[in-house]
């Protein structure tokens, strides 16, 4: 099976200019891997499942209105910015990482693709200027550092049907990690949208951050 069609099993609603640029992820990702260290090899070969399903469980979860800004901090190689943007043609994604070559090759993806709302930055999270509607991020780090770094980052226009904040892809028992950083946060399973093994420990937080970056 083409491994692309799992993310069509799960996204039936996208359009054929969507399914071209998701189709086209997989070849050049493997010619990228080749060159700059990315994925590893193990993970390369379940790439849409791994990679591309996983950024996109962001999706199940929240449908970002149109004009949202998202930024994407410790993308690496892109994700999951690259899949959401694809999903998301009218939102605006900034993808930062502090890594220069992962950054190129974002760059690379995204204007060989046609990707036009991505601007790729090789920069830090503190030097990044301007506010957005959300912070997302995948296994970057526990998430009371992350929140310390990001706060000053989240607006207050509410527009989308969750409050403005962090979505944080994760895995594993979340218990201790959650206890450290207040408020309410919520975690969905995705294991409860994807049938895959893979997506049994998976799990998107929510952690909504209101005025000064205070958890709500």
């Amino acid at each position: 099976m083409d491994q692309a069609a799992i993310i069509f099993k799960y996204f039936s609603e996208l359009d054929a200019h969507q399914r071209d640029q998701i189709n086209r992820l997989g070849p050049l990702y493997t010619y990228w891997n080749e060159r700059v260290n990315l994925i590893s090899r193990k993970d390369i070969t379940h790439f849409y499942e791994r990679h591309v399903l996983h950024s996109l469980g962001i999706a199940k979860v929240l449908n970002f209105v149109p004009g949202s800004k998202i930024l994407d901090v410790g993308t690496g190689g892109g994700f999951p910015g690259v899949p959401l943007a694809i999903f998301f043609p009218a939102c605006d994604f900034i993808l930062i990482d502090a890594t220069g070559k992962k950054i190129k090759v974002v760059e690379e993806v995204v204007k060989e693709i046609g990707i036009k709302n991505v601007k790729p930055m090789h920069i830090r999270a503190d030097e990044v200027k301007g506010t957005y509607d959300f912070v997302v991020s995948r296994a970057v780090t526990r998430l009371k550092p992350f929140t310390e770094w990001v706060l000053k980052k989240i607006n207050n226009d509410h527009r989308n049907i969750l409050p403005n904040g962090i979505l944080a892809l994760k895995g594993g028992d979340l218990t201790e990690e959650l206890s450290e950083v207040g408020g309410k946060p919520a975690v969905y399973n995705l294991g409860e949208y994807f049938k895959e093994e893979f997506f049994e420990t998976k799990k998107l937080v929510h952690l909504a951050l209101g005025s000064k970056g205070k958890s709500l």
